[in-house]
């Protein structure tokens, strides 16, 4: 075992991992070291999202999320124009697919405005202005200041940028545990530290546990499957195409986004998976994954909004069913429009097994030594630079 001594380590290199020890190099010269278990950084969530920037209309006002959204888009915007990485600055609309989800829509534009978020409610004529091939109810939510990037793009700058500053990330060295209040082993080395920031994403919470913090929640995986518009479309989508989504989750449903280089993603799903990296028909199951079967049907039985998305997500391993799903956004799109997409994404979803509910927010836990940074989901990469400094302020300087 080799060792070293970290003012700070951090446990993980996805996005929020990253912007804290980048955080921390702006405002200290105290070394930090960086965990990563795979081979680069942003391998999972961070580098698998849809890579929009969004505004902050969804979250319940005085939440995290609500509160570092709207600056961390503004922060992630610089950020991309400093290390020249494209930003498409599109726009968005929410769709209603019926009338049932205009009262929906008014909900949403409250939301937003007690955020301090900059959003219109349009008219059928002024959508197709804005998006010809969006199809909606009466009525659509427009939000100028959402934005796409490419998250792999934005993980490799922002990994590089950190180097630069100094800050040691090992790659290909997994958390193994705890030896002491102040030191672990991950990998080959063992790492002693004055404060260690756990944002270890899908295995966030089983870090937490080993400390005996958040034992009452617990992560379950949902998979997201995207499909794309084929590149001879005649369909033309601008930005992005949303639906109003059930508000009682945290999910925004199927949606179409036009990525950085003009290809029109269409996706995720929100499927429940039997492993926190279930990419492939048995890639990443495992002896957890009976766990995680049991959990689900617990949740199935005891939660009316997860039952819901668990008898309706399968339905779109069936191409048909997919495209049903998309067709309700967009006029004029036929099934030979959609072809596969090899993106695929995992979302590590928090419950509260006390309440049987899902979690809305991000929520930190921390003791003497550490801070775990757990449900660390959408708008998660968009906040991430912002939830930094709020993470760094808080419970590290």
């Amino acid at each position: 075992m080799k060792a070293i001594k970290a003012d700070y380590c951090i446990i993980g290199a996805g996005v929020v991992g990253l912007a804290i020890a980048r955080e921390l190099s702006l405002r200290t010269k105290k070394t930090i070291v960086v965990c990563e278990k795979e081979e680069q950084a942003g391998l999972h969530a961070s580098g698998r999202n849809s890579g929009v920037l969004h505004a902050g209309i969804y979250y319940t006002q005085g939440s995290l999320k609500a509160n570092t959204c709207i600056e961390g888009n503004r922060l992630m915007k610089e950020f991309c124009a400093e290390k020249g990485v494209a930003v498409k600055e599109s726009g968005k609309v929410i769709v209603a697919k019926n009338q049932h989800e205009v009262p929906i829509l008014y909900e949403l534009e409250q939301r937003a405005k007690n955020n301090g978020v900059t959003v219109e409610l349009i008219n059928e004529k002024k959508l197709e202005q804005v998006e010809p091939c969006a199809r909606t109810n009466t009525l659509a939510l427009f939000s100028p200041h959402t934005a796409v990037v490419d998250p792999k793009v934005v993980m490799r700058a922002l990994y590089h940028d950190c180097i630069q500053r100094g800050i040691t990330v090992l790659l290909s060295t997994p958390f193994n545990q705890f030896d002491s209040d102040t030191s672990i082993k991950a990998g080959d080395y063992t790492i002693t530290f004055d404060k260690l920031i756990n944002c270890a994403g899908a295995h966030s919470d089983t870090i937490a546990h080993t400390k005996a913090l958040a034992k009452h929640l617990a992560l379950i995986p949902f998979k997201g499957i995207y499909t794309r518009l084929q590149p001879d479309s005649k369909l033309a989508i601008n930005g992005n195409i949303y639906p109003v989504p059930d508000v009682r989750n945290p999910f925004l449903g199927v949606h179409f986004t036009r990525d950085p280089y003009n290809n029109v993603y269409i996706g995720p799903t929100a499927m429940p998976v039997f492993g926190r990296e279930h990419y492939g028909a048995l890639q990443g199951l495992g002896l957890e994954s009976i766990d995680i079967l049991f959990k689900d049907a617990l949740l199935f039985i005891a939660n009316k909004s997860f039952r819901s998305v668990a008898l309706d997500e399968p339905k779109k391993y069936i191409p048909y069913y997919f495209y049903k799903d998309a067709k309700e956004l967009v006029k004029g799109l036929s099934y030979h429009d959609i072809e596969p997409a090899a993106k695929i994404g995992i979302r590590p979803q928090l419950v509260d097994w006390t309440k049987k509910e899902l979690v809305m927010d991000f929520c930190i836990y921390r003791d003497a030594s550490t801070v775990h940074v757990l449900n660390a989901i959408s708008p998660a990469f968009t906040s991430s630079l912002y939830f930094a400094k709020i993470i760094v302020d808080s419970y590290c300087i």
